[in-house]
Parts: C-alpha cells; structure tokens; sequence
C-alpha cells in the first residue's frame, strides 16, 4: 500500500475517535454508494453527517481546497442515495475533518456543515 494510503487510513481513525469522544455514532466507514467512497458516516441527535476527511502531512496547503464542486456534487447525490435507501430519519450535514500532522504530533479540525447540498434543478 502507497504511503499516502497510509496516512489517510491513519487519518480516518483519527476522526473516528474524534467522533466517537464527541458522542457520536459511527454508522459507517469507507461507505461506497455508487462510484462514491464517503470516508464517515456519523450521526448525533438527529443529523446524519456525511463526512469528508483530509490528512496530510503539512499545513502547506489547506485540504478543505481540495474538495471542490465536483466533489460536493458526487457527495450529495451519494448521500440523497444512501438516505433513500435507508429509509434514514435524520437530517443530513456534510462536514469535513481535517488531521494534519503524524502519529506524534498532529492537528484536527471538525468543521461541521462544511458545504450545503449542491441540488439538481430539475426537481
């Protein structure tokens, strides 16, 4: 496995726990629904999150840039599916997670409704 396989899977352990410390539920992990892999699944009250995480190893550049409008896209059509699917009562959020750093020392940061669903005018 690549190194930077490594580091994401590290990662997304690190927003586990976090998630978990911050009471609330993982209902899934490396979730693929479609051609689309959502990193996190989580849900608090009544919010279902779909969660985005980017680990890297420096702050050189921000990982929230890396997820753009295509990917918004894929992750609320990915997420409308899952929710339909499931029957899920909760109302849906899309947040990202952010752990830059190593095992020794590193930083997170939860940013909680990220970005609002990007909708299909044809409805």
């Amino acid at each position: 496995m690549a190194e930077h396989n490594d580091v994401g899977k590290w990662g997304e352990k690190v927003a586990q726990d976090y998630f978990l410390t911050h009471g609330y539920a993982i209902a899934g992990t490396n979730v693929r629904i479609g051609k689309v892999e959502i990193d996190l699944i989580v849900i608090k009250d009544n919010r279902i999150c779909f969660v985005e995480v980017k680990t890297r190893s420096t702050d050189f550049k921000d990982p929230a840039e890396a997820i753009d409008t295509r990917k918004r896209a894929r992750m609320t059509k990915a997420a409308d599916l899952y929710v339909h699917t499931y029957n899920v009562p909760h109302d849906p959020q899309f947040d990202i997670f952010i752990v830059i750093g190593n095992p020794l020392h590193y930083t997170v940061e939860h940013i909680p409704d990220a970005f609002y669903p990007i909708l299909n005018n044809g409805y």
